[in-house]
């Protein structure tokens, strides 16, 4: 599937902030049919059982990827999520790389509804999420003092251009 575009990073988000060590480092890549592709790998910090990783970091991962989706279509827009659901599926590892695709799946004036899908880079569905967003203009979510100085611009890697 080909990329459109780089979404920007920020540098202490715990999902995609290049600067938190403790954080997942995504990046997001806004796709050609419309959907937002997280690629990013959990860590051993974010281990519940050994090899597998906590439900509290997929639903943060699946919740962002959603909520992201909304950009694709409106750069402007924040998604300020309203209702999540999680189905695990599979264990999800950490220490290896892994893939979070999100698509917005109704749209309102106020909300949109999205689901998210967490995979293996083999294919293997590994959890999923359904989640209700509050719209909110970017301009109104960073009302309270947010440093814009934080979004960073990453430029997509060189040589990818696609994404499986």
């Amino acid at each position: 599937m080909k990329i459109i575009s780089k979404q920007t990073n920020s540098r202490n988000c715990i999902v995609c902030g290049i600067d938190n060590p403790n954080g997942l480092k995504a990046s997001f890549y806004n796709m050609e049919d419309g959907s937002c592709i997280a690629l990013f790998q959990f860590n051993e910090m974010n281990q519940s059982y050994p090899n597998r990783t906590h439900g509290g970091l997929i639903t943060a991962i699946l919740d962002e990827t959603i909520g992201r989706a909304i950009w694709v279509k409106d750069p402007t827009l924040f998604g300020v999520t309203m209702k999540i659901e999680v189905q695990f599926h599979k264990p999800a590892p950490y220490g290896v790389p892994l893939k979070c695709v999100g698509r917005i799946t109704k749209e309102t004036g106020l909300t949109f509804e999205g689901i998210g899908e967490l995979y293996d880079m083999d294919g293997k569905l590994l959890d999923r999420a359904f989640a209700t967003y509050f719209k909110l203009s970017l301009e109104k979510a960073t009302q309270d003092g947010v440093d814009h100085s934080e979004e960073i611009n990453v430029m997509v890697p060189d040589g990818l251009t696609e994404i499986q």
